[in-house]
């Protein structure tokens, strides 16, 4: 690996860190910026995954004040979340890449439009009298569905489980967030466990990817905490959208 290389990946790393942690769509630069440096397209995302790990899990920690109350929502979804990674891991290295390319877009635009409507959700839940604070089968069914596709490939993950328990929970949109990072952290470390066990990793791509994204994850706890819910929520429809146009391009 050349010296370039090395600074093109922690640099996107850091970005990857820093996106992923306020939406979720790190993949979607640095898997194609993996490729583009002549990287094979599955060396690439597990390395990929393996170097994320350390974002995610910054991402959550920088997130810790809005997570206290929340031990229960999460524990609950770590066995659907385990099952449905390593299924998706295991398709990863069964399929050929190009096997969720045409459904993958539609799945990130349909996350973007129930963040965007995820106001009007609660207030009919609110008006209805129903009020949903723990995950009941719905969500962990959907939880189950995007693990699969996270240990396949991951690319705005965030984006989809932000949809699911904004669509599905009645809590404060950045608390939410905060469980989003938990969970998709838990995600990435199963597909890492099973990819380290059981295929050959680039351990200088994901070692430059775990600094990078390190890094990047305080920085979008920072950011991220900051930004009032409407904020947020126009930059997670903005970057879900880019993400999906990009995959179709």
């Amino acid at each position: 690996m050349t010296a370039s290389h090395a600074l093109i990946i922690a640099a996107v790393g850091v970005f990857a860190g820093c996106v992923n942690t306020i939406v979720g769509s790190g993949t979607l630069v640095t898997f194609p910026t993996l490729l583009a440096l002549g990287y094979p397209a599955v060396l690439a995302n597990v390395s990929n995954t393996v170097g994320l790990i350390s974002g995610s899990v910054s991402g959550a920690v920088g997130y810790r004040r809005e997570l206290q109350g929340q031990t229960r929502r999460i524990l609950v979804l770590v066995p659907v979340l385990v099952v449905g990674t390593c299924i998706g891991a295991t398709l990863l290295l069964a399929l050929p890449h190009s096997a969720f390319r045409r459904i993958v877009p539609a799945l990130i635009l349909l996350a973007v439009v129930l963040v965007l409507v995820q106001p009007a959700i609660a207030r009919r839940r609110a008006a209805a009298g129903r009020k949903s604070e723990h995950p009941g089968p719905a969500l962990q069914s959907g939880t189950f569905l995007v693990s699969i596709y996270g240990g396949y490939f991951g690319a705005a993950q965030g984006v989809m489980l932000l949809a699911l328990f904004g669509s599905l929970l009645d809590d404060d949109l950045q608390r939410l967030n905060a469980a989003k990072n938990v969970v998709a952290a838990a995600i990435n470390a199963v597909g890492a466990l099973f990819f380290i066990i059981t295929t050959t990793i680039n351990w200088d791509i994901a070692g430059l990817l775990f600094v990078g994204s390190t890094i990047g994850g305080q920085i979008g706890a920072s950011v991220g905490r900051r930004m009032p819910p409407n904020i947020l929520r126009a930059t997670i429809a903005v970057i879900g959208t880019v993400g999906a146009i990009m995959l179709l391009v």
